[in-house]
């Protein structure tokens, strides 16, 4: 018998299916025994089938002779985009959940309503649930399980997702199991059962998303999978079918049928490994960024010294729903083959996104065609030889397409680096030749041998792979790191993966932002595939899976979803006309586009802190759509006796992302009044910045208090430390800020009543917040209509609402390029506001210190190819910009090309990162290399500002910096929403 020592690579894209066969003894292209590209057809099986089948023909080899066949696609995502209910099923949701967590976000709660209309079978929350530390929020009630099973059984369902808060940390109590176990037992046997903590990481609602989308399409994958199946039996290839996942591990055919979203994405992170596998220059010890260039769009990803694609850091898109589990980190851009050409007025030009696609040999020029493409620029200029004709375009217009096509490949590479030093590229696709010889800020450009079946080679190249994350104790940090390091290698092996070869390709202990003495450590390791043991196994694999499910056929858009839409999108709204509702009672009625606004400028406002407050708006819109009322007032209408409790959350932004909602503040307001024998009248949010400044919308809801929300706070941004509250600023002491009472939301309270200093006060809370699960609400000691007449900072949710209104008009009308201008305005003007600068992130120093995010970031100043425009009136500015945080930015240290430093700003004016592309704010979870972004400053309230009480409170010297305090402008009164929307018409200042 011939030896089994050949393997086969497949990548199934959109118009090619590409495949090669390969000796696995070799290495780089020599490795490549031959290659071909079929058709992808509606089936794709058919293609898979003829390319292969072509594959060993043209090799002369025998099927015997290969030892694994793996396949690389991107198919079952369109399901999802395409909303087809004949490829997707509905699914149950168990939501494992004690207490009050997760009431306002429900399953779907962020699904595209066509989608949740396909999916959305059933939902409900039983008792579970797990704390960060691993233990148990509440025990699981076999007795709400089996109640649930009734119901899923009398429903017809026959997908279920079993999702249980912290679920990935639970190893002691293994709750999602012990609920799968029993559901299935008092299921039917075709009930597919998919436990979240199989599916993804950290972070409650886009791991449920993952889950349920897994669960849906599960038997849509497994009738594809088994058509793989079937088609290898017809070609006698008698091997292991492996699949290519989103992070370029394989998945066995057995593994790929339980979590095909696993696949999605797998494309792009094929065409990295291929290209890395392909490469002259062999193994690196620097990143090296893959450029893939097709028909339609360019995508341009970041190789590790590892050998696999860098991952997106932050949760991401699938048919607009999100999701937190691996994916490569891709820049696209619309520059293909067969990108269009488009002149614009004033001798401008664009490319883009609009493409002729599969149609380039119908439409282009160069094949007598009426639409100018890249491909006619570049076969024009002599660069390419294609088509029937040698289209006439003049010289001028060839040279500024070209620079044009140049310089979007060099601002999307540079958005892609981790340092300013020219990189190297390895140039991958069939649109290659649109790229130039050379490019600002490359190095140098590799085209390998095989260029053009790059994916398919990295799907043939893929290994086996295994990550494992937990969170600890810091003492216990170094001894798990060993046991989580053993366990990772142990799991790889059994999964296959030779012992001897796996090897670790990235591990990380770090800190965990706002939780002292807690770490978290990231292990993954991969190692190549053990082909021998497997075989042993394959027929007896072979046998199970074709049993498993109804033969293969592809059933494409049978029935296609509803795509109606929800009450709110904000694509929909006209925005340039919406008015809020105020009544003839100066109350302000808020809606889901009010919510919408103050979400965005919540985050504008948190000067890079507080966390994003995307969670707290989804409970907001819950809220609204099921009916409740949110009120907000102006301080002027507050009745003279007045009881407003400011009220905030305390903790990581990690249990915020996991443990969301609660009752931990409202149970915190209970407890204040309970203490106090009081009743508030109204609410507010102790800081405006970040996910706080939403918090007391929750709890002013008609569901809860149903008081009226107060158009104020006590900071006007977001500060890291209790007592930097603007009732300080007024007080004797801190115990005048005192009591203030502190609830896990799961039954434990605590009033501190007095303290023998400020610092003591915080360092109090948060040891009480860590007993809490790490995370807790804090209600403060209540304040009267007087008190916030004269301490606290007035309209700041009008302000999150103008300065959020100003990112969603900007985005509507496509100027988001001038987004500053119009946010200065909202300050109050030049006078108040301003853009000191704006640039590229290219250094980024953190670390975690007393549970704060320390750092220093650096931003340097745009060359001219990267600018959209060029203009003079950057000439004379700074050359670069340092901006130290804690928690939040801090100061601003420009340095200018003479040398000369100046401090453009400080604490406790504002500090604001916008994201150029988006308009939207840019907090420290999302500082990366190569993001541009525009830096702007706004005065402070004069209660900061304009005595040394405040500035001692919260200016330069109190985060412990030698600098004297400068305010970077002049505070202007911020116009209320309330008065200028309230029926009377009358405009106070």
């Amino acid at each position: 018998m011939e030896p089994r020592n050949l393997i086969i690579g497949v990548d199934v894209g959109g118009t090619n299916t590409d495949a090669v066969l390969l000796d696995p003894a070799k290495s780089g292209p020599e490795a490549v025994i031959a290659s071909y590209k079929a058709t992808t057809g509606t089936d794709v099986t058919t293609g898979i089938e003829e390319a292969i089948q072509r594959l060993l023909q043209d090799a002369n080899v025998r099927p015997e002779r290969v030892s694994g066949l793996m396949i690389g696609t991107t198919h079952f995502i369109n399901a999802v985009i395409e909303r087809d209910s004949s490829r997707l099923d509905p699914v149950a949701v168990v939501r494992l959940a004690g207490g009050n967590y997760l009431t306002h976000t429900p399953p779907f709660v962020d699904f595209p309503p066509a989608l949740k209309k396909i999916i959305d079978g059933h939902w409900a929350k039983i008792s579970g649930g797990i704390e960060i530390d691993g233990t148990e929020i509440g025990p699981v009630k076999d007795e709400e399980v089996l109640e649930q099973a009734k119901i899923i059984k009398e429903k017809g369902l026959r997908k279920v997702a079993v999702v249980g808060i912290y679920s990935p940390f639970d190893d002691d109590y293994r709750q999602e199991d012990h609920v799968r176990d029993l559901l299935k037992k008092n299921l039917p046997e075709n009930v597919d059962i998919v436990c979240s903590k199989d599916v993804a990481g950290i972070g409650y609602l886009a791991r449920e998303n993952a889950t349920i989308l897994n669960a849906s399409i599960l038997r849509f994958a497994r009738r594809t999978i088994n058509g793989f199946r079937q088609a290898m039996k017809r070609l006698n290839l008698r091997c292991p079918l492996f699949l290519t996942s989103n992070s370029g591990h394989l998945l066995s055919s057995r593994e790929a049928m339980s979590y095909p979203i696993q696949i999605f994405s797998s494309g792009a992170t094929n065409s990295i490994r291929g290209a890395s596998f392909l490469s002259a220059q062999g193994p690196m010890t620097q990143s090296r960024y893959v450029v893939d260039i097709g028909g339609t769009t360019t995508d341009i990803g970041c190789l590790l010294p590892s050998g696999f694609p860098r991952l997106a850091s932050t949760s991401t898109e699938i048919g607009g729903v999100k999701v937190n589990f691996a994916m490569p980190q891709v820049e696209s851009i619309g520059l293909g083959g067969g990108s269009l050409v488009h002149e614009l007025p004033g001798g401008r030009l664009s490319i883009g996104p609009d493409s002729v696609g599969q149609s380039l040999k119908e439409e282009a020029k160069c094949f007598n065609g009426d639409s100018l493409t890249t491909t006619d620029i570049m076969v024009s200029a002599g660069k390419m030889q294609l088509g029937t004709v040698v289209p006439e375009i003049p010289l001028a217009l060839i040279s500024k397409a070209r620079e044009k096509m140049k310089k979007m490949i060099e601002d999307h590479v540079d958005r892609m680096k981790t340092s300013p030093e020219p990189c190297q590229l390895l140039l991958v696709g069939g649109g290659a030749f649109l790229c130039p010889a050379e490019l600002q800020g490359v190095a140098s450009i590799e085209i390998p041998t095989h260029a053009n079946v790059a994916n398919a080679v990295g799907a043939a190249v893929a290994e086996i792979g295994q990550e494992i994350e937990v969170i600890v104790d810091a003492s216990k940090k170094d001894a798990m790191l060993l046991e989580v390091r053993a366990k990772a290698v142990a799991q790889a092996i059994s999964r296959g993966a030779k012992q001897d070869q796996v090897r670790t390709i990235e591990e990380d202990v770090s800190g965990i932002a706002a939780i002292e003495g807690k770490f978290k450590i990231t292990v993954k390791v991969v190692g190549p595939v053990h082909y021998e043991r497997l075989l042993k196994n394959v027929e007896f694999d072979d046998d199970l899976l074709l049993a498993k499910d109804e033969t293969y056929h592809e059933t494409k858009r049978l029935k296609i979803g509803d795509h109606s839409e929800a009450s709110f999108d904000a694509k929909l709204v006209d925005h340039t006309t919406y008015t809020p509702y105020v009544d003839c009672d100066r109350i302000w009625h808020l809606s889901e586009t009010d919510a919408y606004y103050i979400s965005l400028g919540c985050y504008i406002l948190g000067c890079a802190g507080g966390g994003t407050p995307y969670g707290s708006y989804l409970q907001v819109r819950q809220l609204l759509r099921d009916g409740c009322s949110i009120k907000i007032v102006d301080i002027e209408d507050l009745p003279e006796n007045a009881v407003v409790g400011p009220v905030a959350a305390m903790g990581s932004p990690v249990i915020a992302i996991e443990r969301l909602g609660g009752s931990l503040i409202f149970d915190a307001m209970q407890g204040m009044e309970e203490h106090l024998n009081i009743n508030f009248t109204a609410t507010l949010t102790a800081e405006i910045g970040g996910a706080n400044g939403m918090a007391p919308l929750v709890l002013s809801s008609s569901r809860y208090k149903d008081i009226p929300c107060v158009d104020a706070d006590l900071m006007g941004r977001a500060f890291p430390a209790f007592e930097m509250s603007s009732l300080f600023i007024g007080a004797n002491n801190i115990n005048d800020l005192l009591p203030a009472c502190l609830s896990s939301g799961d039954g434990t309270t605590l009033t501190l009543t007095s303290a023998k200093n400020s610092t003591s006060v915080d360092k109090v809370l948060r040891a009480a917040c860590i007993t809490m699960g790490l995370a807790a609400g804090i209600s403060a000691r209540p304040t009267t209509k007087s008190e916030l007449q004269r301490f606290a900072v007035p309209k700041s949710m009008s302000l999150s609402w103008r300065l959020g209104r100003a990112v969603v008009l900007a985005r509507s009308r496509g100027t988001l390029a001038t987004v500053h201008e119009d946010i200065i305005q909202e300050f109050g003007g030049p006078q108040a506001a301003s853009k000191v600068f704006e640039g590229k992130i290219v250094g980024i120093e953190q670390s975690i210190y007393k549970g704060h995010s320390h750092g220093t970031l650096i931003i340097e100043k745009l060359t001219d190819y990267e600018k959209e425009t060029i203009n003079g009136s950057d000439i004379d500015g700074p050359e670069k910009v340092r901006i130290p945080f804690i928690n939040e930015n801090l100061f601003i240290e420009a340095t200018y090309t003479s040398g000369e430093k100046k401090i453009l700003a400080t604490v406790p004016d504002l500090i604001m990162l916008l994201d150029k592309l988006t308009g939207e704010a840019v907090g420290v979870p999302e500082y990366r290399y190569g993001l541009k972004v525009m830096v702007l400053v706004a005065a402070a309230h004069p209660l900061w500002t304009s005595s040394e009480r405040g500035l001692d409170i919260a200016g330069p010297k109190a985060f412990k910096f030698d600098i004297s305090f400068k305010p970077c402008g002049t505070y202007q009164p911020i116009r209320s929403v309330i008065d200028e929307f309230a029926p009377s018409k009358q405009t106070k200042v």
